[in-house]
């Protein structure tokens, strides 16, 4: 037995033979015959049994055989019979199993798979975006890099570019306030669970070094002096605690509100709202609480050396340089100002925002000023800046941040709420000139700074990617190792269109260091969002740039607030919102498609061009009840291509909604524009093709998307059917419905169903939803379970059918049997528009709804029907071993289920609910390929697979011109094959591969820019890729064709469509995203499961190779967004503002930790500004206060051990793989400390050693200059 390959489930024959290879009698094809069962079993149907036991489409050429007993035999056999699949209880990865058969032998020894378990390993790479929902910020001023916390309790450090962090609080707690020490490549973070962390910052991962945990009082507010070790803690109650950095020790020295204020005040102070201490002495104590009452305490007394009194409520203090004065923000919108010397009064009360008074009576009041700063300057007047404050009466006004230099006032308005500012200054000694540069503002959805050297006030440009939620995202598409010079022609277009007026200084965020690493390829990112644009994104080398922006919604003529309620019918609040990208990097062809039913093709250039937009508008709706089929005699196979709706451009009053009680039809949900539209260099429309309203009904949501540049074809389908579009020629080849794709060869039978079921339920519920569909509510049921057909009752249908008839249904009309293939949207409907006939709930002939008896039925079925439902036995189809629930939910964001009439019954199953869910099948996966259309064909051609909801597989055969010069002439034919595959579940996916084990990509045509071609080149020839198989003389297969489904994966060769391998890969949850990708030069299936299992599986044996419980499914933005890409790499929107990417790789977790960027870098700290030549040779005062001396164990003693519990964090020094612990990590540490102090000796020496010099030089010149005068009397000098 091959390497790799799963054991038959059939008793062998002969050592080293699996199954016998028999010859049919008929159809020319080979079979599997298990050798162990009677000859008499298998005669001229043998083909059909074993074909059955596979779970493959069996081809009904059988004589003399009872299916009955076949149907039985099945309902018997397990749902993964043919295949011993199974599957862990988590719903990881099941089992792969071979079939082998035909000529698949050929090609199994052909392929060598290279791919082991130990090149797959899952682990986080970076995270991108603004921080959701940000709550502190800090600034280390000599490192230069700042800290974002967020509610989540996550911690974003960011630097230069490429410089960027994230680590989590594993609690979760909501980070209140972040410390910097700083140039000590340490943070210290402060949660609403009362705990204290102490981040090492001196790895490329940080990680917790200690903790402490406040038992008995909440953390309010912290200060660390700058160069010391002692952190000030101030609690809710008004106490402030005093902690040991080095050790995360209390110590036992406390300022008690009660001995803070003085001893007549009855109240309690509150909570502590500043610490700080005083720039002019560091043993004096500035602690604010927030009745408005300030104390500066004397460390060294413990006493109150000062008290000041303000009757309004105290949000944030800021001292003057100088240790003279500090300022103070109040709740009533007034800032005072109190010097030391008069306590009594403030020096000075502002309220900047307020209307002038007369004198003697107080100013109005205005909102509270929630944090101000006041920082000095050497040249100029000082800088106060200021957030909120603004006058009531201005109620319309956006949150502002104020500037107050001199007697200037700037008022900076913000697009979003301000949390919390900081002003970046050139010292970190709080006692000289501040000399402010630039104000970083943290707003709840922005990060900007502003700068403070320009007059003007400009903000500097933002490197970091802060702006992906500027419109929430929709969707994503991930490209790894793309074409290296899309980059650069990207970039060059979209730069054209940045915004001006930045500040023309660099980003003052400056720190950490950051190389390419050796792993680099072409990475892209493109989002798509809901008001249409799309954004394409540089992400090489774990970083994330902006390189070119698409409008889409330009091609569209703007929603007129004058059209009033019936335009608002129509279009809600998204309607240009992006539901699917399919981008050829290649061939550079774009194309998207919306939530309001359309698809548009861009083509890039890159010159300008002004030209119409040329639009396209089809009909595709199916309605079983609607049909007049003619004679089978005079109708065609195929629909009439010349009678299809003729395309044109749209005017105006092709899109006026008509009044109340008139049917909308033929209608599309948005106008395109009419007249010529200048369209800048980059992607440029070519097509726009809108579905249209039909009879009242809105169009369906598109729910997959294909176009290949080389066929010039695209693709796209929805719960209705399939649209196949020649966007060379403009013209539509096919529309048609999901089951005349079966033509005669439909295995499921559906029962007919009108979709307008509940006129008042089509006119409030009509999918064009906006963006709640994008982001539903949490408390959403997300779909888990599956319910098999054949759990349904066995019932004949005609019974069943009687017994859902309504007493009241009236007289039912009679459709003839509709002839397969027929183009039913173009047949003038004969219902009668004043009668609503409703339908109850069937899948293949049976009546689901425990409500049955009070469905109506408005249609009864014809003889002939009724024999073809019967022909498959009784209600049950012959080979659906498991009914996906997907239908309408594969691309959709969130089920209709809780919108349904009132004639559902609420409390049925999720599965249930989707099955019977208007009994459409939807359009769920297409994909172009060079490929055998029908089975056993000698030759490739270009094919169309389709997949579907109900698990189907159709391959379509396109017939394209073969001369090149053809093409933009000579039609397209589109022919259903007649080739059918199925799986468990809606199909997801598909991939090809040759008989060595390569991927096939689809063919594409070499980007040429065609809007600027020479004139004396006429003959312009297309440039096309095939990337055709190479095919051999020998008799045998030639492609391997994957397919996933949301239960199962499935590997068949083709020509012969014999399926070689089967994998259940999950039976208790489904599959979101699913990707077969290229890794290590070999090729794999890369699957995203509902239940948070990352799987990925070896091609073409389907072997598992990695099951990660990764991610669990909280929210359906992961699984709209979630994207598998080559080398390894993944991504998905973690936060409605982050993207988070990951690998699978082994290869790039080792090698991650090079590529990521150093936060901190060895910086000299500034020295201080000369204090003049005394101060300086004696010490001044503040040199002299010793802290440790005040708050050590010796003199303060130890803290109460209920008051805080000291816990050991998990950090450390990273060892040589980010990991080292025990002795190794102690040995790191241990050195790394030597080298630090080493370098601090060193430094030591050589001052010691100036001094030395110097003192030497000096004694020489003394000794000379009393030599001089040693003789000498007195009156000779």
């Amino acid at each position: 037995m091959e390497k790799g390959l799963s054991p038959s489930p059939f008793p062998t024959e002969k050592k080293g033979t699996l199954m016998i290879r028999g010859e049919s009698t008929e159809g020319g094809g080979r079979a599997n015959i298990d050798s162990s069962l009677p000859p008499n079993r298998f005669s001229e149907n043998k083909r059909f049994w074993a074909e059955s036991l596979e779970g493959k489409p069996a081809i009904f050429e059988m004589k003399k055989f009872n299916f009955r007993k076949v149907l039985d035999g099945l309902t018997a056999s397990s749902p993964g019979s043919g295949s011993s699949s199974g599957s862990n209880s988590g719903g990881g990865a099941g089992s792969g199993t071979l079939h082998p058969g035909g000529s698949a032998g050929v090609l199994r020894e052909e392929i060598q798979e290279t791919l082991t378990s130990d090149y797959f390993q899952i682990c986080k790479t970076v995270r991108h975006g603004f921080p959701y929902q940000p709550t502190a910020l800090a600034f280390d001023p000599v490192q230069k890099i700042l800290a974002i916390g967020t509610r989540t309790g996550a911690i974003r450090i960011l630097g230069r570019p490429g410089v960027d962090c994230y680590c989590q609080h594993e609690s979760g707690a909501a980070v209140l306030q972040l410390q910097f020490l700083i140039n000590e490549g340490a943070l210290v973070s402060a949660g609403s669970d009362d705990v204290l962390h102490l981040w090492n910052l001196r790895q490329k991962r940080p990680a917790i070094l200690h903790s402490l945990k406040f038992n008995r009082e909440r953390i309010t507010y912290c200060h660390l002096p700058f160069q010391s070790k002692w952190l000030y803690v101030g609690t809710e109650r008004g106490n402030t605690h005093i902690v040991n950095i080095e050790s995360f020790i209390l110590s036992g020295y406390v300022i008690m509100w009660n001995k803070a204020i003085e001893l007549s005040t009855k109240t309690h102070p509150g909570p502590v709202v500043h610490l700080s201490d005083s720039p002019r002495d560091e043993g004096k104590l500035l602690i604010g609480y927030e009745n408005g009452t300030v104390v500066l305490w004397d460390l060294k007394s413990k006493r109150a050396e000062l008290r000041v009194y303000y009757d309004e409520a105290i949000h944030s203090i800021d001292w003057h340089h100088e240790g003279k004065q500090f300022m103070c923000s109040h709740s009533d919108g007034s800032l005072t100002l109190w010097n030391l010397k008069s306590p009594s009064r403030p020096f000075q009360t502002t309220v900047p925002h307020g209307k002038s008074q007369r004198e003697g009576r107080k100013s109005e009041s205005c909102k509270p000023i929630l944090k101000v700063e006041y920082k000095t300057c050497r040249n100029s007047e000082p800088f106060i800046i200021f957030s909120g404050g603004l006058s009531y009466d201005k109620a319309c006004r956006r949150p502002s941040l104020t500037i107050m230099h001199g007697k200037a006032i700037t008022v900076l308005e913000m697009d979003h709420p301000i949390v919390e500012f900081l002003t970046l200054c050139e010292t970190p000694y709080p006692n000289e000139f501040q000399e402010p540069y630039a104000v970083v503002v943290l707003l709840e959805k922005d990060l900007i700074v502003v700068d403070l050297t320009q007059s003007n006030f400009p903000i500097f440009e933002n490197p970091y990617p802060m702006d992906i939620h500027e419109s929430p995202v929709t969707c994503t598409a991930y490209f790894a190792d793309c074409p290296p010079d899309l980059i650069l022609v990207l970039y060059s277009i979209g730069v054209k269109h940045k915004k001006q007026g930045y500040s023309n200084k660099e980003w003052p965020i400056s720190g950490g260091a950051w190389n390419l690493g050796t792993q680099t390829y072409p990475e892209i990112i493109i989002t798509g969002h809901a008001d249409g644009s799309i954004k394409f994104w540089d992400a090489s080398a774990i970083t994330l740039q902006m390189l070119y922006k698409l409008k889409t919604s330009k091609v569209f003529e703007k929603q007129k607030v004058g059209e009033g309620k019936q335009t608002c019918e129509i279009v809600e609040e998204d309607p240009y919102a992006i539901q699917m990208i399919y981008w050829c990097p290649e061939s550079r062809v774009f194309c998207v498609s919306g939530v309001s039913a359309y698809v548009i093709i861009y083509k890039f250039s890159r010159h300008e061009i002004t030209t119409e937009i040329v639009s396209l508008e089809v009909r595709l709706q199916y309605d079983v009840e609607d049909i007049i089929t003619p004679e089978p005699e005079t109708s065609p196979p195929f629909p009439d291509l010349s009678s299809q709706l003729p395309s044109r451009s749209l005017s105006g009053s092709t899109n006026t909604v008509a009044s109340e009680g008139i049917t909308r039809d033929s209608i599309p949900c948005l106008n395109v524009k009419t007249r010529p539209v200048r369209m800048p260099p980059g992607y440029q429309a070519e097509l726009v093709i809108q579905l249209v309203w039909v009879d009242g009904e809105p169009p369906q949501q598109i729910t997959s998307l294909a176009v290949n540049s080389a066929y010039g074809i695209v693709a796209f389908g929805n719960c209705n059917g399939l649209v196949v579009v020649d966007f060379i020629q403009k013209t539509v080849l096919l529309s048609m419905g999901t089951i005349d794709l079966y033509r005669s060869s439909d295995l499921y039978q559906r029962q007919p169903r009108s979709p307008r079921k509940n006129k008042q339920f089509i006119a409030d519920n009509f999918c064009m939803r906006g963006l709640s569909n994008f982001y539903p509510d949490l408390t959403k049921r997300i779909r888990t379970s599956y319910q098999s057909l054949t759990e349904l009752n066995d019932s004949p249908v005609p019974l069943e059918l009687e017994r859902c008839k309504s007493p009241t249904s009236g007289h039912a009309t009679r459709t003839p049997e509709a002839t397969p293939g027929f183009y039913r949207n173009e047949i003038p409907s004969m219902r009668q528009r004043n009668q609503v006939h409703h339908l109850p709930d069937h899948v293949n002939g049976h009546c689901t709804s425990p409500t049955s008896q009070s469905c109506s039925s408005g249609k009864r079925l014809s003889s002939a029907d009724v024999t073809k439902v019967n022909r498959w036995g009784p209600g049950r189809p012959p080979f659906r071993k498991a009914q996906s629930a997907a239908c309408m939910e594969i691309s959709l964001p969130v089920t209709t289920e809780e919108n349904r009439e009132n004639s559902y019954n609420r409390s049925r199953s999720s599965s249930i609910s989707s099955i019977d869910k208007d009994s459409k099948e939807a359009i769920t996966a297409l994909h172009f390929m060079e490929s055998f259309a029908r089975k056993n064909d000698s030759v490739i051609s270009p094919c169309l697979f389709v997949g579907t909801s109900l698990g189907m597989v159709l391959i379509i055969s396109l017939n394209l011109p073969s001369a090149d010069e053809q093409r933009f002439t000579e039609p397209v034919m589109v022919l259903p094959s007649g080739t059918f595959l199925s799986l468990k579940g809606a199909v997801l996916t598909f991939s090809c591969m040759d008989r060595t084990g390569t991927l096939m990509q689809p063919p594409y045509e070499v980007w040429r820019d065609s809007s600027h071609v020479d004139e004396n080149e006429k003959s312009w020839r297309r440039k096309l890729v095939m990337n055709s198989p190479s095919l051999s003389q020998e008799i045998g297969d030639h492609q391997y064709t994957i397919i996933c489904s949301e239960k199962q994966a499935k590997v068949f060769s083709l020509p012969s469509q014999t399926c070689l391998y089967v994998h259940n890969i999950t039976e208790t949850s489904f599959i979101l995203q699913a990707d077969v990708v290229v890794m290590c030069n070999s090729v794999c299936l890369a699957c995203f499961c509902a239940n948070g299992h990352i799987m990925i599986m070896s091609l073409p044996s389907l072997r598992p190779m990695l099951d990660v419980n990764y991610l669990p499914l909280t929210d359906m933005r992961i699984a709209r967004t979630f994207c598998f890409t080559n080398e390894g790499q993944a991504l998905y929107l973690v936060s409605p503002t982050e993207i988070q990417r990951l690998t699978y790789s082994q290869e790039m977790c080792d090698n991650l930790q090079e590529m990521l960027g150093d936060l901190f870098t060895p910086i000299e700290t500034p020295e201080a500004q000369n204090r003049g030549f005394l101060k300086g040779l004696f010490g001044g005062s503040g040199q002299t206060f010793d802290r440790e001396e005040l708050f050590g164990e010796a003199s303060a003693g130890k803290a109460s051990r209920s008051l805080a519990q000291h816990i050991p964090g998990p950090g450390g020094i990273e060892g040589m793989k980010g990991a080292a612990g025990g002795v190794m990590g102690e040995l790191t540490r241990a050195r790394i400390a030597l080298d630090e102090r080493g370098q601090r000796l060193g430094e030591l020496e050589e001052k010691t050693a100036g001094m030395m010099t110097s003192a030497e030089a000096f004694s020489k010149h003394a000794h000379e200059l009393m030599l001089k005068y040693k003789d000498k009397k007195w009156y000779q000098f």
